[in-house]
């Protein structure tokens, strides 16, 4: 059995880095793990982190930490389970987008050359739905980097406890 490293072994991280510095380490999280403002974890190198960042903190891929000891970590969208989402048109996709949006669910939009598509967190119950709208079904594994909302800036459902979180991001 082994020991649960002593708390002088944990790196602190408590605060956000934009500046040019590169980062020395890496943090892995899923979509659900970015949107914790306290949590332990293990950075790629395998040093144990505490996070304890201000409530309300949603990281993003490609964001950087600076550690209490001064190393730069960078954020790292971690691939998950999702289903993408595609329509025969763009109404039919706004519609889409409508009725996630309408359930308060994280989303991602985004376009390629196959043409625009919706990627959620895997649910089969949304997937029921997607289908019953007509939407194309893909499951697939990767990073989830959904939109921030148009109230990023302050849109709460005070006290429900739910994904209205999402509404709280910083914008790309």
């Amino acid at each position: 059995m082994s020991a649960e490293p002593a708390a002088a072994d944990v790196l602190l991280i408590e605060a956000l880095y934009d500046g040019a510095e590169h980062a020395a380490e890496a943090l892995e999280l899923d979509f659900n793990l970015r949107t914790k403002s306290r949590l332990r974890a293990k950075l790629a190198s395998g040093v144990e982190a505490g996070l304890f960042l201000p409530r309300g903190t949603i990281l993003r891929g490609g964001q950087k930490l600076r550690a209490n000891d001064g190393r730069i970590v960078e954020v790292r969208a971690a691939p998950e389970e999702l289903i993408e989402a595609r329509c025969a048109s763009a109404v039919e996709l706004a519609r889409a987008a409508y009725h996630l949006g309408n359930r308060h669910v994280a989303v991602q939009v985004g376009s390629d050359a196959g043409g625009g598509w919706l990627r959620i967190q895997a649910d089969h119950v949304l997937e029921g739905m997607l289908a019953g709208l007509g939407a194309q079904l893909v499951k697939l594994h990767a990073p989830f980097e959904p939109e921030a909302g148009a109230y990023a800036h302050g849109h709460q459902h005070p006290g429900d406890g739910s994904g209205a979180r999402i509404h709280l991001m910083a914008g790309r």
